[in-house]
């Protein structure tokens, strides 16, 4: 799909989860990653959580200005903030330092300009969002609205059928949305309709008791 044009913006592609916990970040890595190792394609990893700065930590490099100070400092070239890896076709485009109106920021006119010239600048070129869990902050229904495409992660087992109704709800009106059951220990067939969904919001919108895993 990134590759038609039936659908603006499609070379966006938006990696989300429900809740917390549920493998969003690896899943944005490896895709970006095996995207990457494609003849005829470059990728930018886009870290938009910036309250965790999980692909900082799943690729091992400390904390280094990204995607919060491009749209603070007004005007800045986004060259400046995009960390290069050892894959000559990916580069990084870290979270950046922590800011009290990063939903704001994100859904400025700034954010719409960056995810424009992201989009049209370089036709060959993939950019993969890692947004934050669309039901811990209204930040991800706003990135939401900037892709042409999404990918949301849903555990196996743990995640309630109830928590991805509502976070394909919060997405709004996206035609290409697809879903990834992540942390599956057998076979999808064998899984059936009732594989602990039905559990409610057990985990509250704090997180209660179930911790978040990376």
């Amino acid at each position: 799909n990134a590759a038609g044009e039936s659908t603006a913006r499609s070379n966006l592609i938006m990696v989300g989860s429900a809740i917390p916990g549920e493998g969003k970040t690896h899943t944005a890595v490896n895709l970006a990653m095996s995207i990457a190792m494609e003849r005829d394609r470059t990728v930018l990893l886009v870290d938009g959580d910036v309250s965790k700065a999980d692909v900082n930590r799943v690729l091992g490099f400390r904390g280094e200005e990204g995607l919060s100070d491009y749209l603070v400092n007004e005007g800045d070239d986004l060259s400046n903030y995009l960390v290069r890896t050892n894959i000559p076709k990916l580069q990084i485009l870290p979270s950046g330092r922590r800011h009290p109106n990063l939903t704001e920021l994100l859904a400025g006119p700034d954010m719409k300009r960056l995810a424009a010239e992201l989009s049209e600048r370089y036709a060959d070129r993939i950019v993969i969002f890692d947004s934050p869990p669309l039901l811990a902050t209204s930040g991800a229904s706003v990135l939401a609205t900037l892709v042409g495409q999404i990918v949301l992660v849903v555990e196996a087992i743990r995640t309630p059928e109830r928590a991805v109704l509502e976070a394909l709800r919060m997405l709004g009106p996206v035609e290409n949305v697809a879903l990834v059951l992540n942390k599956t220990r057998e076979k999808a067939g064998r899984l059936g309709y009732g594989y602990g969904y039905g559990y409610g919001y057990g985990y509250g919108y704090g997180y209660g008791a179930t911790q978040p895993r990376s």
